[in-house]
């Protein structure tokens, strides 16, 4: 029951912050609205990993170390990829699904 009060500290990464950067240039060239819906749901998302952020799927590779990350899709189309380590939550980048992110692993 105690779990379930439990607040993480959620710590975003140089490159997880780039990354969005990264999308949201790239989604300015079709809609400011987009862009603006993104960085909301972005934001929404990392603050809902404060609470019971074992909620989300592994990441499955076999190049990535078992159970090391999660994953919390966003915007339809967008990965945002964390660990969870002791209290704390790192947010270590966000991958369009439409790419291959192997480069990532």
């Amino acid at each position: 029951m105690e779990s379930r009060n439990k607040i993480y500290k959620v710590i975003i990464s140089d490159e997880a912050a780039q990354m969005l950067v990264y999308h949201a240039r790239f989604l300015a060239q079709v809609s400011e609205t987009a862009v603006l819906s993104l960085v909301a749901e972005f934001n929404e998302k990392a603050k809902s990993l404060e609470q019971f952020p074992e909620r989300n799927l592994r990441l499955s590779d076999p190049l990535v170390p078992a159970g090391k990350y999660r994953k919390l899709l966003m915007a339809k189309r967008y990965l945002l990829v964390y660990q969870m380590k002791g209290d704390s939550v790192y947010v270590d980048t966000v991958v369009d699904c439409r790419q291959d992110y192997g480069w990532l692993l």
